[in-house]
């Protein structure tokens, strides 16, 4: 008999959803399925000649909006979730030590709130080999050197003292060498994870998990609270269309014209454009917002800098990029967008339409510019707090990147301007958002602090 445990990986947000089951009863379960892995599921289950039975939720995800209504159409499945979770489409409700039976394989419901009221998770027994669970499918509760945030569905410190005893009463009491496989590995917002592993064992978390070794309550409830990543303003959102009874449609963006684009921006609807940084700096419609799709953590800097209650024009290098790039905003509920601008920017030129740019300097231009007097631009440092006080250049003014649109009257228009960030391309996002507040002067540095130390310009902690 061989039991099935298969991965789904999306590396885009973090994100894992598993197959598991049984070859010979032909029978599976989905666990955490997202929207855009539908398809890639319902191959891996025809290919391995498997019955999909039931369609597993943690939880009611917040960072990305679930496949489980897609796959249950597609497969005749029955969704489950634990009773808690307070959804509005037909589901079987969980309970703690429920069993679904898949063969000789049996996933056993354990809850463990504190990331959510309603979070449970998994644990796989081989019923041929004994009772003894083998895996744990811990979705957003323990992961690898890492656990689940506390301040998502109720107060951070509530949470943390439920997560505690989720923890180290119940997932901390199975067999030291029990496999874990989390819901989320790097570039997740439901945690501070940042292991690109995608799997690790109860034995190994409880000895090297920083997490798992603060035994006193008091002290796991305060490092919880610490150092969260920013809550994106679209995680609400997300919850409530994975609680939805209606499920949410993915579609293809329209093609629209520069004439189009133009009555819709005249209405007030925003351009994302998603080509390279180097493109954007080149050229774009003014006022666009520049998040690469083909950079680090897309969909999240999306969710931390774009409206989500205005229509959205898309600009990308050609008809696939734009739809590969509704796609993945679809994924975090961003459902407002108007279409695509056929032709892509030369379109736009062609049309006669007005065009700005963000202009580039070097670490090496930057440092020269500092030393002169009268003349220095303003240095706004847009990383996260730690990485800004590992080191950043003397008399920068620090400004997270999601924070610059609220806090661009801090700046002095009448300055030039040098955004500056780890690599370069939240520092071009920043910019985007400078410009279309009306600050001309804005330089994006090239390269970032890495750069910057690479040159060994002067740094301060300060």
């Amino acid at each position: 008999m061989t039991v099935i445990l298969e991965q789904i990986l999306r590396r885009d947000i973090g994100c894992a959803a598993y197959l598991v089951g049984s070859e010979a009863a032909g029978e599976a379960a989905v666990v955490d399925p997202r929207i855009d892995m539908v398809d890639e599921i319902v191959a891996l289950a025809e290919r391995d000649g498997l019955r999909i039975r039931y369609i597993v939720e943690t939880h009611n995800h917040a960072d990305h909006v679930s496949g489980h209504h897609q796959l249950a159409a597609r497969t005749g499945a029955t969704i489950a979730v634990h009773e808690d979770a307070g959804v509005a489409y037909p589901h079987l409700a969980l309970r703690d030590g429920d069993e679904l039976a898949l063969g000789e394989v049996r996933l056993r419901v354990i809850h463990t709130p504190g990331h959510r009221p309603e979070h449970i998770v998994l644990a796989v027994i081989d019923t041929s080999r004994g009772d003894e669970p083998w895996a744990v499918l811990t979705g957003d509760s323990l992961f690898i050197g890492d656990v689940a945030r506390p301040d998502l569905a109720i107060d951070g410190r509530e949470g943390a003292d439920a997560l505690f005893d989720s923890l180290h009463q119940r997932l901390l009491q199975l067999p030291e060498g029990t496999l874990v496989y989390p819901g989320h590995v790097s570039g997740s917002l439901c945690g501070r994870v940042s292991n690109r592993m995608t799997g690790t064992t109860i034995g190994f978390e409880r000895r090297f998990n920083p997490a798992l070794t603060i035994d006193a309550r008091p002290a796991f409830v305060e490092y919880m609270n610490e150092s969260l990543p920013e809550r994106p303003p679209n995680m609400a959102r997300i919850v409530e269309l994975n609680r939805s009874a209606e499920p949410l449609e993915l579609r293809d963006p329209a093609p629209l014209d520069a004439e189009a684009v133009r009555r819709l921006l005249d209405q007030g609807a925003r351009v994302l454009d998603v080509r390279s940084t180097a493109d954007f700096g080149q050229e774009h419609i003014p006022g666009a917002i520049g998040v690469p799709l083909d950079g680090s953590q897309f969909q999240n800097r999306v969710g931390l800098v774009v409206p989500t209650d205005v229509p959205l024009v898309l600009v990308a290098d050609d008809e696939a990029m734009a739809r590969r790039a509704a796609t993945m905003l679809s994924v975090i509920g961003l459902t407002t967008i108007a279409g695509y601008l056929a032709g892509g920017i030369a379109a736009w030129r062609a049309a006669g339409e007005p065009l700005d740019q963000i202009p580039s300097m070097t670490v090496q231009e930057l440092g020269a510019a500092l030393g002169r007097d009268g003349a220095a631009p303003q240095v706004v440092d847009v990383r996260e707090a730690g990485e800004w006080h590992s080191g950043h250049i003397p008399n920068a003014v620090h400004i997270p990147f999601y924070r610059v649109d609220e806090r661009a009257g801090e700046i002095d228009p009448a300055r030039p301007v040098a955004v500056i960030c780890g690599s370069g391309q939240r520092s071009m996002l920043a910019a985007s958002l400078l410009k279309a507040r009306g600050i001309e002067d804005v330089h994006n540095v090239e390269g970032g602090m890495t750069a910057w130390h690479a040159a060994g310009l002067p740094t301060t902690t300060d």
